[in-house]
Order: C-alpha cells, then structure tokens, then sequence
C-alpha cells in the first residue's frame, strides 16, 4: 500500500500542466495571478513550484534554479558571508480525496488535517472545485450543497462543517466512472479560483494570502542587482508549510543560513480545546490587529514587545526609507512539541507579512500596495536601494454579450450563454432579455411587456378549436441589491431570493453598474472567526461588500449606485459524462428549453401558443403575475400554463429520499406537488403518456418551491408544472444532467403541437 501511495505521489508531483514559457512582460500581478490560480494542496506544489523555476529562469538564465524531491525551489546569488535565506510558502490549506463512494462521489479529508480554520469546510459547500489528475490536469467537480426547498419540516439537516457531510460530485456514477475521468483516492482538491482586482490597489482569490510571497519574491529578484548584494542569498519557494512547514525546516538544516527571513502569511495560534472554550474566564486567543493597507508587517507571537536583532534592523531601514511597518502576532514558525526533530532558527530570524481580509477564506483579500511596501524593504535591505513597483489600475469587466444565432444552438452551447449571462430578480433582467432573443431564430420577434418579461406568440389559425396554452420560464437568478453606500466606502446589499449565507456570504462578488462589472467580496458577518459564531437569521437582515472604495465619492468614482445589483461570479463547468455544474441553472434550463422548443415548433403552428420569459420569479412570481394579468385584461388566458422549473432534487448524499425523488439523467419530471400548486392526476398520466408516445423520458413527483403557473390560477387557467432534476439549488455548485435539458426541450414541443 506504502509502495502505491509513493507511485501514485510521485506521478502527480512530476508533471506540470503549464507548459507555456514565462511572459515576456511579467510583473508582480500577473505572476500573483498565475500563482494564485493555480491550486497546490501541501505535498502538492508540484505545478507551482514548476511555474516559479521557469520564471526564475527567464529573469535569471545564468543562474542555477533548483527544485528538490520536496518540490522546494531555491536561487543563490552572490557569495561569501553571511549566508541570508529569504523563504516564502507555496502551498494552501486544502483536501486530498479519501475515498470514492459506490455512487461516484468522492469524499475528502483535509490537508492540514488540524489546524485552526474557521468555516473552511463550510465554505467548501456548494461551490466548484478542481480536482487534480494524475497527469497533471484538473478537471471540474462541485462540493454537495443542501437544497434550500428541501430544508423546511426537516428537523436534522446536515451539518456543512463536517468533514462527513462533505461529498464532491464529478458526473460521475460509479467509482470505475470517476477513476476513468481522472478523479481518484489521493487526488488534491481545491476551490476554483481567479483573482480579481478591486479599486485601491486591493486583489480578492483564494490562497492570495498564501501566495503573495512568492510573488514579492519573483518581483524582487526581478529588480535586484546581484553586483550590490553583500555576501550570499538564497531565495527560497518553500513546501508544505501548512504541515509542520516541513521544506522550510529541511532548507534551515541543510542550508544553516546566518539569517532568515520568512514572508508569509500571518498565521493563527491553535484553537483552543473545548474545555478552555467553555471556560468564561479563560484568556482570549490572540488575534490579528492590522487592516489591509497597514504596510509591512513584522510578524511575531508578542507583537507588543520592543523589536530586536534583524527585526529592529529591518524597523530602522523602514523608518529612513518611508515604508510603512508595524507588528502583528502571527503563531510561531515551527510547530511547537511532537515527536520529530526541528533544527534550531537562526538568531537572526524575522517573518514579514501584509495584512490579508477574511484570511484563508474563498474572499481573502491584500492590498498590493502593502506588497509593494515589502519588497521596496527588502531591496533596500540587500542592496541599499530599490526600485518603484507599478500597479495596475482596476477597470470593469464587461458583461457577456452574444450574437444572434443563425442556426439552432446545441443545448449545451444554449445554457452556457444563458448562465454566463447575469440578472438578478427585481427589474435587471434586461441582459437576459438580449441573450435569450439572440439565441432564438431570425423569425421569432419576441416583445417586452410592462413588467420586462419577453412574450413570444403564435396566433392559431382561424377556426382552430384547441386549447390556448402558455409556458413560461423565468429569467432571474437570486442576488442582491445596493441598497445604500456608507460611509467607509463599503456596500450595503438587500437580498433578492433567498439561499444558504455560506454559499455566497464570504466569496467573490460582482457589481454590475452602467460602466461594467465591478469584482468585490461579499463580507462575512461580525464574528465570523470565533468559535460560538452563529449565522445570522432574518428575511431583512442587510448584508456588506467590499469594492476597495473607502468611501462614498471613490464609489461613485468607480460607477457605483444605489439600486446596481450584485451577484456571485459564475461559470459553466462541464462534468463528467453529461452533468454539468454551474450557478443559476434555476431557471436559465428553463429559458433553454423554450429556446430549444422555439426552433423545433418553426413559424407556423396550429394552435395559440405564447412563450413567455418571466421576470422576478424568485420575490414573488412578479412578472408571470404581470403577465397573467395582462393576458386577462387582453381577453387571452390561457386554458392551460405550463410553468417550466427546477424540480429540486433529492438525488443527492445530503437529502432525504422522502420527497424530491427524482434522478437526473432519467428525463424531465412532472411538479405533480409543490408548495404552489397541485396538477390533476389525470394531467400529470396525459404529460407522461405524450412523452412516451414521443420516447421521451419522463419522471413525476413532488418537490418543494412555487411556480409561476400558480400565477395564472386565479384567471382560470390551470397550472401543469414541469421541471428537470437539479442538485443543490441555489447554489454556485449546481448539478444537472444535459439529457434532462433535451428532453424539457421536446415535451414543450410535444406539448404545443398536441395538448
């Protein structure tokens, strides 16, 4: 077992997935970014230290790079006495796959495996991830969420910070699926990430706390001049830092440097037994005092106390030279206790750090400008001098936009435009509107009403005798809104649907103005790092977010105002097999299908049909409540509504199987029951009975939620709900199966040709 565990490690180390030379134009963020988007679990750094070498290379080609069996990656320029090492960490805290259940989930443990983390695994849930192959690529999965519909009456969900709780879904089926994709025991696990920039010189992505040393590094060694260094320095990419900082210490003993410097994040002191949390008069764990834009940060476990030796040195430097620096606590180096040999730190050690935001979370933040600050005093250290670092200045992103398809769309091709497409519910739906008319054919002239839903009609031919029917699929997905701008510059959003906090409270968040798209974070509530916090409970509770502006003019400076709406960045991820995961499949499947039913049913059809692309479902039904009215006044209700959405799942490890029974990949479902609306049984047997004729796959049952057929019940239509299997809904790990999709797409056809 030993023997294939060393195999296995080995052949995952070994290979790069970058095989791209270094740019031509590097700098400190774009090396930031390459780093940072790149995962590396402890013990798996493989791929970063790789990027590191080739960089190094490309600023030093005379210079020997070494990169040893640990994957540390080491330059030595100059010579003779004292020998300095200057280290900074590769890696981050994340999982390693434990085991694959008979159904293709895999589970996880964590890497570290102790260690004081508050609500990492809980902001694990739901989310996307990558999961590393043995060959050196990463592949797509999502971390199993809790439905929000399923959770009323259920009296003992579970438990999101338990690592049991923790399943990640690949596509997979079956442990034989899941290898064959790439996906196996002993297989790192991270959250996918990007790094995004905020206004103020701030940068937001998972492990930027983890990474920016060795970005200040790379930066450092680009500016530096070798000729004005006295004595020797070894420049040090070190691994397995969250594990005993296992590299660091094998680089001390072999190296015995004169002097140390590590820069690196600050770190937390272990947390405290439960015993010592119960104790009201225990002494409070000590914590990080500095705010981003602090400058440097001498790091240390008595902050308090009168710097020494190499730290004072570095102090006076700082104080002649106008860089900012104070001192923080951050836990000791090397781990205290255990069983295995430490070597001794030098006399002359010190660690440098910034100050990170919401540290070792998916929204950690740094301000560049602090890096910045660091290597300015580290140049000027070694060399008496240094150079200006230049930082970019954040513009907006801009939203997607699409062309007006000439021919059909694929599903797949369908829902990826429409779910990389943004708007929340409550009147910003107008990117929506575009992208669903672009998908559609030339012919199809679809118009917006009063409420901004799109209503696309066939009128029946004259004497026609069938029944009017209308279907409808909502355009919004759940966000929030600027309510307000306060004072330090900060975001107060009002929610706009509902959902877990954990799934989006203390992640990237956008802000999509008239100028573009704005990145930020999604602040975590007070307390949110201490050992009793508590989610916060309530319909109205406000909640904050960080663009970088520190106050209301910079916000507006940026394009910022009340009423702009705010999501969490999304993508469409391709899994395994036919699933895919991505955020707001509720409703943009529902969007596709009519889309896809629009190209099959043509220009003339025998019968009254509307189409409708409904706004604001998730406050209320508010724009399928429009449209029915209008329909009403206009003399049009229909007999029949076919509301089209998300038929929320049970088909998940963390459900219950008492409702909500329906799998994905077996065929779109019947909403025979939700919290809405009952369809007569007879009509669910005439859905299924059509499928079949028509060898669509169908299934039926109830699940929880409304839909905007109810609307339409009070003019005398009746509601038929149809939906598709989705796992963990209204979350940014959402699992469907595209054949659901194309058979949504053919029961609407076959419906409007033959009801």
């Amino acid at each position: 077992m030993k023997a294939f565990f060393v195999l296995i490690l080995s052949l995952f180390l070994t290979v790069s997935s970058f095989a791209q030379n270094a740019p031509s134009q590097a700098g400190l963020i774009d090396d930031l970014r390459s780093l940072v988007e790149t995962p590396a679990v402890p013990g798996y750094e493989a791929q970063v230290a790789a990027q590191i070498a080739r960089r190094l290379k490309a600023v030093s080609p005379s210079s020997k790079v070494v990169t040893d069996e640990q994957s540390n990656v080491t330059l030595t320029l100059g010579s003779g006495a004292p020998h300095r090492l200057i280290a900074a960490p590769m890696d981050e805290p994340g999982y390693v796959v434990s085991n694959i259940t008979p159904e293709g989930y895999l589970t996880l443990q964590r890497l570290p495996q102790g260690g004081n983390l508050p609500l990492f695994n809980e902001l694990y849930a739901a989310q996307p991830v990558k999961i590393g192959t043995k060959s050196g690529t990463w592949i797509n999965g999502a971390v199993a969420g809790v439905s929000i519909h399923l959770q009323p009456q259920r009296q003992h969900p579970p438990v999101p910070s338990d690592l049991d709780n923790m399943f990640v879904d690949v596509g997979a089926t079956s442990p034989a699926e899941s290898r064959a994709g790439g996906a196996d025991v002993l297989s790192p696990l991270a959250v996918d990430r990007k790094l995004y920039t905020l206004a103020s010189g701030q940068f937001t992505a998972p492990a930027v706390g983890d990474r920016f040393g060795d970005a200040a590094l790379l930066e450092l060694i680009r500016h530096i001049d070798p000729t004005k260094i006295k004595g020797t320095v070894t420049f040090a990419f070190v691994a397995q830092q969250w594990l005993g900082a296992r590299g660091l210490q094998r680089l001390v003993y072999h190296l015995k440097p004169d002097e140390l410097i590590f820069v690196g994040r600050l770190m937390r002191g272990a947390a405290p037994a439960p015993a010592a949390r119960s104790n009201a008069d225990h002494e409070s764990a000590p914590s990080f005092k500095e705010d981003i834009g602090s400058g440097v940060l001498i790091a240390s476990e008595k902050p308090e106390a009168e710097a020494s030796g190499l730290a004072s040195d570095l102090k006076q430097i700082a104080s002649q030279a106008n860089i900012p620096l104070k001192a923080d606590f951050s836990a000791p180096l090397f781990p205290r206790g255990g069983y295995m040999f430490q070597p001794a730190l030098p006399a002359r050690t010190v660690q440098l750090a910034v100050a990170t935001q919401w540290p070792s979370t998916p929204a950690e933040v740094i301000d560049a400008h602090d890096v910045s600050s660091l290597i300015s005093l580290l140049e000027t250290y070694l060399t008496g001098s240094a150079k200006k670092v230049d930082l970019p200045e954040a513009t907006p992103l801009a939203e997607p936009t699409h062309k007006r398809a000439e021919v059909a769309p694929t599903v797949a091709a369908a829902i990826q435009n429409l779910i990389e497409t943004y708007g929340v519910s409550g009147g910003h739906e107008a990117n929506m509107r575009q992208t669903v008319t672009a998908l559609l054919p030339l012919w199809a002239k679809p118009e917006t009403d009063n409420a901004g839903n799109l209503v696309l009609h066939w009128t029946a031919p004259a004497g026609s005798k069938a029944p009017k029917i209308a279907v409808v699929a909502h355009m919004d997905e759940i966000g929030y809104e600027v309510h307000a701008i306060l004072p330090d510059g900060r975001l107060e959003l009002e929610t706009k649907g509902g959902g877990v906090l954990a799934y989006f409270l203390g992640h990237a968040g956008f802000v999509h103005s008239g100028n573009g798209i704005h990145p930020g974070v999604v602040e975590l509530p007070e307390g949110w790092d201490k050992a009793d916090f508590q989610w916060p409970r309530g319909p109205r509770t406000m909640f904050h977010m960080n663009v970088g502006a520190h106050n209301p003019e910079q916000a507006a400076q940026l394009g910022i105002k009340q009423g702009d709406f705010v999501t969490i960045p999304k993508q469409f991820h391709k899994l395994m097999g036919n699933r895919a995961s991505a955020r707001a499949f509720d409703d943009r499947v529902g969007c596709a299908a009519l889309v896809a039913a629009t190209w099959s049913l043509g220009e003339k059809i025998n019968r009254d049909v509307t189409f409708i692309w409904s706004t604001s479902e998730e406050l209320g039904l508010e724009g399928a409540a429009a449209a029915a009215k209008n329909m009403d006044a206009a003399g049009h209700t229909p007999n029949y509504v076919f509301a089209i959405d998300t038929f929320v799942s049970a088909d998940s490890p963390l459900e219950s199987p008492r409702f909500g029974d329906a799998l994905l990949g077996k065929g779109f479902v019947v909403r025979a029951i939700d919290n809405s609306n009952v369809v007569p049984q007879n009509l669910v047997e005439k859905v299924v009975a059509i499928a079949h004729t028509a060898n669509i796959p169908s299934q039926y049952g109830i699940t929880g939620g409304g839909n905007d057929g109810a609307a339409s019940l009070v003019y005398g239509a009746t509601d038929v709900a149809l939906g598709w299997p989705l796992r963990y809904s209204h979350s940014p790990g959402e699992v469907i199966d595209l054949r659901d999709l194309d058979a949504l797409g053919k029961i609407i056809t076959a419906i409007a040709r033959s009801w």
